[in-house]
């Protein structure tokens, strides 16, 4: 009898392959994946024991049982439960109530049949309310993002996918680009959804993460059989790490003269990436996606990686979900492509996304088909917000229009306030310092461009070399090359600094930076880079500031209103002076008081500032002791960069 591949096999015992690979390593018998081939003696053993089985006892577990009650019934302790179930990727509390899928994985493991018993009191009284087949947690397509190098096939795979293995009836492919779509995919005779992103590049794939947005499941890496590994492929590694998303491998151009995956394996290996094969856990799929060769394999490892994760969502209820990315269109107003995560979008349903908000008067999907609902894991496009909201941002349905909008406007407000204020805290050599110094920093994230590919070596060795026993130090990213807006991206979203040795940011990358609030440091020479960072992993790297003069105005007269301030009649001598800028009077050599100019007037109009030559009323916060000859000098106070 001929070998037979694990996916096949689980068909055939009516499980999943996740729980065949369990029964098989138990057996001692390890397999790489559901696509792997099972000796035929392997294969008749497993049927045996999986008859045997079914001839054994049948255990009822009550509704809610938990680890105890399982291992109670099987006649087991609970902690050995608890060691199966981590082994198989699940931690456990002895109270922890057992999913369906959990429960179905230990019968397996334990060789018993499982039946829900029966509640007496539940039985004996009528259902008072019938939620359907959507009450509950239920399982969820997957969500995929393809990355890698700009050559190596990522959109030939994406159209590959969309016009092959597709569900009958479903062909006539994508009339208009929403940013996300979904196929339905039959393996194995089994027919499921996955969901695919068509991000814009890396940088929109982390812009979303750095808005808090956890949208990608699994990433597939994409890398060229005859080419290998280039530094986009490696920027795709440690974005997609960053995510802490499982990782598949897609070796593309398999068709092609030249094509090496074994050499592409151990430049993986090299940047972290360890095949199976090579004694990791990391997927390596072989396929040709201009010839469609390997794709069947492919989407049956996504999947059973998927089955892995155990996804899943509670369709009923309001729905919740995230902005995938958005537009201004002519007739249409405020477009938006949604990926629903929770619940169920309906149109007409009232929603709030950022700083926007509206009634979903429209959605569609990717082939423009009109749709009434979304359920979790669907993307869809929408019409009918106020405004256009950001890649990234939640959209959460809410009660009427009324309440999305009050939600809005506090959003809006909350989001003046932080503008008028610091806003979002800037990530900085001399902020960690700082937060070393009270105990709250406990690792710095760097993201490293030089102008060559031996420096970059040179200084991640030495950055390296520094001591860590007490603050770590990791080093998210290396490239070569100017500083571009994908590292600043990635910076943004790590909580990381930009350091570039001989290189500078391009002007999207400097837009993104202060967008981002992402500090970059540049330096000529690699002493000074590891100084800095070793100084800043010390906490001796306070921040520095340097006083900025404004002006200077003379006290010519004083006078008293009605409610008892006094106000300094003033004519400007040099510069200018602002109101609410740092001032101190100066009376003589002697500095008299230090505060704020509270209000600045020029006859009867209250000003923003003065120059030289104009004469104005000033008021000092909290000061009224001012006289004929003083001098009033305004200045402001900026953090520069320590030397």
């Amino acid at each position: 009898m001929a070998a037979i591949r694990v996916s096949e096999l689980a068909t055939e015992l009516g499980i999943t392959p996740a729980e065949l690979l369990v029964s098989l390593k138990d057996l001692g018998e390890p397999v790489s994946g559901p696509t792997a081939l099972v000796d035929s003696d392997v294969a008749q053993t497993v049927r045996e024991l999986f008859a045997e089985a079914a001839g054994r006892r049948t255990i009822e577990l009550p509704p809610n049982a938990t680890v105890k009650d399982f291992a109670e019934l099987v006649g087991v302790s609970a902690s050995e439960v608890q060691k199966r179930l981590m082994a198989e990727g699940v931690l456990a509390s002895l109270t922890l109530r057992l999913s369906p899928d959990v429960i179905k994985r230990l019968a397996a493991l334990y060789g018993v049949k499982v039946e829900a018993k029966k509640d007496s009191v539940a039985a004996a009284k009528p259902a008072t309310k019938h939620r359907g087949p959507g009450g509950g947690p239920q399982p969820r397509p997957p969500v995929v993002t393809i990355m890698g190098h700009v050559d190596h096939g990522k959109t030939t795979l994406l159209d590959t996918i969309r016009n092959t293995n597709v569900v009958e009836g479903e062909f006539g492919g994508i009339t208009q680009h929403i940013g996300a779509y979904q196929v339905d995919v039959e393996v194995e005779g089994e027919k499921r959804k996955i969901t695919f992103l068509d991000t814009p590049g890396h940088a929109a794939f982390t812009a979303m993460r750095a808005r808090g947005a956890s949208v990608t499941d699994i990433v597939v890496l994409i890398v060229a059989a005859d080419d290998g590994v280039m530094p986009q492929t490696i920027e795709a590694i440690n974005h997609a790490r960053a995510a802490e998303v499982p990782i598949i491998v897609a070796v593309n151009k398999m068709d092609k003269p030249g094509a090496s995956p074994d050499r592409i394996k151990t430049q993986l290996t090299e940047h972290g990436l360890v095949p199976r094969d090579y004694g990791g856990d990391v997927e390596c799929v072989p396929i040709s996606a201009l010839k469609g060769d390997g794709i069947d394999e492919l989407l049956e490892h996504i999947l059973f990686a998927a089955d892995l994760l155990e996804l899943r969502a509670d369709p009923s209820g309001g729905a919740s979900g995230v902005i995938i990315e958005a537009r201004q269109e002519v007739g249409r107003g405020a477009v938006a492509t949604v990926l629903v995560q929770q619940g169920t979008l309906r149109v007409g349903d009232c929603v709030v996304a950022g700083v926007a908000y509206g009634k979903v008067k429209a959605m569609t999907n990717e082939r423009g088909e009109k749709l009434q609902k979304a359920t979790p894991g669907t993307p869809v496009e929408i019409i009918g917000l106020s405004a256009v909201p950001r890649a990234g941002d939640a959209l959460e349905a809410v009660k009427n229009e009324r309440a999305a909008r009050e939600k809005c406007e506090r959003r809006q407000e909350r989001q003046r306030t932080e503008r008028l204020g610091a806003g979002r805290r800037r990530v900085s050599l001399a902020d960690f310092g700082r937060d070393i110094r009270e105990g709250e920093a406990k690792e710095l994230r760097l993201i490293v461009k030089a102008d060559v590919q031996g420096s970059a070596e040179a200084i991640v060795g030495a950055l390296n070399a520094l001591p860590t026993d007490e603050v770590g130090l990791q080093i998210i990213h290396t490239g070569v090359g100017t500083i571009g807006e994908n590292d600043i991206m990635l910076a943004s979203s790590t909580g990381g600094v930009v350091l570039g040795f001989n290189v500078r940011a391009d002007q999207q990358a400097q837009a993104a930076a202060n967008r981002e609030h992402v500090e970059t440091r540049t330096f000529q020479v690699i002493y000074e880079l590891t100084e800095a960072v070793e100084r800043a992993m010390k906490g001796m790297l306070a921040p520095v500031y340097e006083e900025i003069a404004l002006g200077k105005a003379e006290v010519r007269a004083t006078f008293r209103t009605p409610r008892g301030t006094v106000i300094a009649g003033c004519y400007v001598t040099e510069g200018k002076v602002v109101r609410n800028a740092e001032a101190r009077l100066r009376r003589g050599r002697e500095v008299v008081y230090q505060g704020k100019i509270d209000s600045l007037r020029h006859l009867k109009d209250d000003v923003r500032e003065m120059a030289q030559g104009f004469e104005c009323g000033i008021v000092m916060e909290g000061f009224g002791d001012y006289q004929v000859g003083d001098f009033i000098e305004a200045y402001e106070v900026r953090q520069v960069e320590p030397s």
